[in-house]
């Protein structure tokens, strides 16, 4: 085997600390040291090295936190040390009957007078899990499982940036750190939101997001889920001596790498544990993930060794919990919503109930489908959860009470705001109201789009304006902006005279500009910048694109049926024309017969591309328009046909599927390279 040369050893080691460092600070400290391309770089030249010296691939390299192939099983782990359960108190005379139960023992065993002192920590609402670090590298991480046996989930644990793959210097020989792997609010958000755009089913909380993530055979998938860790105790110790507190430990841990929840405290006896509890109660909503209680640990690990264990949990250990964000109720009707993006959500309206200390009377039901699988209906008795500040949900029903007369749910065939036409695909499991111009329930929305940059380019036109001008009952549709006075604008919340003359101005300037825009701007779904030029390309003029029918749409490259369809029931609709003759009057105008030049040659020439994420330095618009310019074409949408998905940070579903169509995927260098030729 060759050697490799000393310098690509001291620098590949050099890359592997200074990528960890940056980890940290990035994952577990919350406070970014470099910008995302200075990371990148160093990430690109560490895999470069690797590459081309195989040796330097060391099981701690950040290189390797993603990769193999999917398993067949997940192995058993049995712990060296069990994973132990705790109890709970459910009130707070519970938690103080817990305090009072270790101060008598204690006393008993010769302890003096006064408080007790207890590390007040967090209890996560994720999955527990053993991290095995041999001579400070993780060798083995392991579920929880019965206590006594996991299971063995290494490989996806290995994609948690903010579990170290190596601890920090003098690490003793054999330390377990145990603790919780956890999906954070946003992340959870993120996630649906990419499950809803592929029509799959979204999960309910994060902690089912953080457990599936968990156990899947294929780490690939674990690493798109954004997991993180936080430790809170050990179990197997060998080599180091433990430290005197609980308190202590968990520094320790922290100054060996790991991360280490900052919601914690020490407190003395009854009083300084209620206080932490009703102070993170207080809190608890703004936390970025979910907890469901606090936990109490006596500090001293002298008086957790007199207390000792009882069954299966510590002596000297309590779980107290929140109260219950569950409740039953009856449906008393079930009531359709509709969104800013046109979207029909059912929601039922309860009889009021208490839930996690807040009176609950309306519940989302999601969309129609979900209605269908959880077999709501109105009459039936439902059991609610609430979670945080968004709207609780029906968790199930409760069928041994439906009444005789219970009655099933229809989604209604007409928007029950603007009376235009519901429309829902075959492939989507969300309604939509098709009166995107015209409907009182999206005009904040369609407004602020028609408006946007890409489409007219209203400058000053922004989302606060937006509000004043609907909820004051001046627009109605996108053709009344052009009526709006000097007077009425100059009498609004942070506008003067010069301010609005300068709106006014801008909406003069908007009347004049091109088919593609205004038809981007009309707000048609599915219908994205690269579609509209598409139909200006084909159909050349508004009133070809209006007439034709969905055989002559599917004509047009890359429309397929899905489009095709939305831009029918569009134009079929017969508040959106008269929408349309209402901006032609108001002056809105656009030179017909011209699509937009594109190259017929140049060094993208026949390629298609599609963008996702965020570029180190190009925005999506200037990433389409080099695109353009070099010949090629630039989708909304990936399928075979699609030459190269560009991609940057926070990529989604369409880096996902590209991935699994075999797409070729492209950074920003590589994209740069290819304009160069």
């Amino acid at each position: 085997m060759s050697t490799v040369p000393r310098a690509a050893a001291e620098r590949a080691a050099w890359l592997r600390a200074e990528i960890e460092r940056h980890n940290h600070a990035y994952y577990v400290l919350d406070a970014p040291t470099i910008p995302d391309a200075e990371w990148d770089a160093l990430f690109r030249e560490l895999q470069d090295l690797e590459a081309q010296h195989p040796a330097l691939a060391t099981a701690d390299s950040p290189t390797q936190r993603v990769g193999g192939v999917p398993r067949s099983d997940l192995a058993e782990v049995r712990h060296a040390v069990l994973m132990l359960s705790l109890n709970n108190a459910l009130t707070e005379d519970e938690a103080l009957a817990f305090d009072h139960r270790v101060a008598e023992m204690l006393a008993k065993a010769g302890r003096g007078e006064g408080p007790v002192e207890y590390a007040c920590e967090l209890k996560f609402d994720g999955l527990a899990i053993n991290l095995r670090y041999e001579d400070g590298l993780l060798v083995q991480a392991a579920t929880r499982g019965d206590g006594s046996v996991g299971e063995d989930v290494t490989a996806n644990v290995r994609t948690i940036h903010s579990v170290p793959l190596r601890l920090h210097d003098a690490a003793p020989p054999v330390l377990e750190a145990r603790g919780e792997v956890l999906m954070f609010k946003r992340d959870l958000a993120r996630l649906n939101e990419r499950q809803r755009a592929r029509g799959d089913k979204e999960f309910a909380n994060p902690r089912n997001a953080a457990a599936g993530a968990l156990r899947q055979l294929d780490a690939r998938i674990t690493a798109q889920r954004r997991l993180h860790f936080f430790a809170y105790g050990l179990g197997e110790l060998r080599g180091a001596a433990e430290p005197a507190t609980h308190s202590a430990t968990l520094d320790w841990l922290a100054a060996l790498g790991l991360p280490v929840c900052a919601e914690r405290t020490v407190a003395r006896g009854s009083d300084g544990l209620l206080a932490f509890y009703r102070a993170v109660q207080r809190k608890r909503e703004r936390l970025d993930y979910d907890i469901d209680g606090v936990v109490y640990k006596v500090d001293a690990r002298a008086e957790q060794v007199a207390l000792g264990f009882v069954s299966r949990a510590p002596r000297w250990a309590c779980a107290h919990k929140f109260p219950p964000q569950e409740a039953t109720t009856q449906v008393l009707d079930i009531e359709v919503q509709v969104g800013r993006t046109g979207a029909l959500t059912p929601v039922a309206r309860l009889a009021p109930v208490a839930v996690g200390g807040v009176t609950v009377t309306n519940a989302t039901l999601h969309n129609e489908d979900e209605v269908r699988r959880k077999d709501v209906r109105i009459g039936d008795t439902v059991i609610v959860r609430r979670a945080g500040d968004v709207i609780p949900e029906i968790v199930a029903v409760v069928p041994e009470r439906r009444p005789p007369d219970a009655r099933e749910f229809a989604m209604p065939s007409r928007c029950p705001v603007c009376d235009s036409a519901v429309e829902r695909p075959a492939d989507e499991a969300i309604a939509r109201c098709t009166g995107g111009l015209v409907c009182g329930a999206q005009r904040k929305q369609a407004l602020l789009h028609f408006a946007s940059r890409r489409a007219l380019d209203i400058e000053g036109l922004g989302e606060k304006l937006v509000e004043q001008v609907v909820e004051g009952d001046w627009v109605h549709g996108p053709a009344e902006l052009f009526s709006l006075s000097l007077e009425t604008l100059a009498g609004l919340e942070r506008m003067g005279e010069k301010s609005a003359a300068n709106l006014l101005h801008a909406l003069d300037k908007a009347r004049s500009t091109t088919l593609e825009r205004f038809i981007y701007a009309l707000g048609i779904r599915h219908v994205g910048e690269s579609t509209a030029r598409d139909l200006v390309h084909h159909f050349g003029s508004l009133a070809a694109l209006q007439a034709a029918d969905e055989a002559a749409l599917l004509a047009v490259p890359d429309v397929g049926p899905v489009v095709a369809a939305s831009i029918a029931h569009f134009f079929a609709e017969p508040h959106n024309r008269e929408a349309i003759e209402q901006l032609r009057a108001a002056g809105v105008q656009w030179p017909e017969g011209e699509g937009a030049a594109r190259p017929a040659a140049g060094r993208l020439a026949g390629k298609t591309f599609v963008l996702t994420g965020t570029l180190p330095t190009l925005t999506r618009e200037q990433a389409s328009e080099l695109i353009l310019a070099a010949g090629g074409k630039v989708s909304g949408s990936v399928s075979k046909k699609t030459d190269y998905v560009l991609a940057g940070d926070e990529a989604g579903s369409k880096l996902e599927k590209a991935q699994a169509l075999g797409v070729a995927v492209i950074d920003e260098a590589q994209f740069r390279k290819l304009l160069e030729g």
